[in-house]
């Protein structure tokens, strides 16, 4: 009787239940207008209208909506593609959204900015290359090492000065928000031996005695001070120079930054230089999160 039955009910298994039911929701948000599917993905992050492009032919349709991705631009998006070297004329919106996610080099390669994927929000990184570093020129003091734990894949490496001081500045309309400046160091000199990373600390010295003092200062007036000693050797640390607000009113901001070591009763050295990172203040965690 048993078998009887069996052979009379249907027999499903639970993929077949899924699948069923997956596309019986595909072909209900199919019928949805992708006028009416754009106006609800303008309320998602990007990373979450990406995944829904790939749901059905109407998801796919609105996400390419510029209306959509304009949402997600910065305001002053056009001004900020000014200033990036050899950005591609007429694209969507959506892919001015990508490419503004990617590393775009300006100011002769110096400096890169780029969107942060989720939020929006502006990113910068200065290089050495990009600092006004003193003694550079002179051998004795300084050398550029080639390195692959540099975005910019050289870093300025100090062997020994009295007089310590790197500086920088930049113009750049920033949206509006509240930024971190940060300097990101390391004490001792890393490479590869037998495929393993080792730190060599032969001219480290005299970071201990004295500490490093960072400063900013913006072009409608704000000012900061940081002072820490460097320690730690083989490992790279984003050193914090202080925070800047940018306001509606200001349509370009100048920043400089500094860090300075002057005593010159000892000399100092063993420090790699990378580079000077500007994000969002709530950043700040990941970095920390990084080290």
């Amino acid at each position: 009787m048993g078998s009887s039955l069996s052979l009379l009910i249907p027999q499903f298994s639970s993929n077949t239940v899924t699948t069923t039911i997956n596309q019986q929701i595909n072909h209900g948000l199919g019928d949805l207008p992708e006028s009416c599917v754009a106006l609800v993905l303008v309320y998602m992050d990007p990373p979450q209208i990406c995944k829904l492009s790939m749901l059905n032919k109407a998801f796919r349709g609105a996400s390419s909506a510029d209306f959509v991705w304009e949402s997600k631009l910065p305001m002053n998006y056009n001004s900020i593609i000014q200033r990036v070297q050899n950005f591609p004329a007429n694209l969507c919106k959506r892919d001015i959204y990508a490419k503004l996610c990617r590393p775009n080099s300006f100011d002769g390669g110096t400096k890169r900015v780029w969107l942060d994927k989720s939020t929006g929000r502006v990113c910068m990184s200065i290089s050495s290359s990009g600092l006004a570093i003193t003694g550079i020129d002179d051998r004795r003091y300084w050398s550029r090492i080639e390195t692959d734990e540099s975005r910019f894949k050289s870093v300025a490496y100090l062997q020994q000065i009295w007089w310590f001081e790197v500086d920088g500045e930049v113009d750049f309309p920033f949206p509006v928000g509240s930024y971190s400046i940060f300097f990101r160091l390391q004490v001792g000199r890393a490479s590869r031996r037998f495929g393993r990373r080792v730190c060599n600390s032969e001219h480290v010295h005299g970071w201990d005695k004295k500490p490093v003092r960072f400063q900013l200062t913006t072009s409608d007036g704000q000012q900061a001070t940081t002072q820490c000693y460097l320690s730690e050797p083989g490992i790279w640390k984003y050193h914090h120079v202080g925070d800047f607000v940018v306001t509606g009113s200001v349509k370009v901001m100048k920043v400089k930054y500094s860090m300075t070591q002057i005593d010159c009763t000892h000399t100092k050295g063993g420090l790699c230089v990378d580079s000077v990172l500007i994000c969002p203040v709530e950043f700040t965690e990941r970095l920390k999160q990084s080290f």
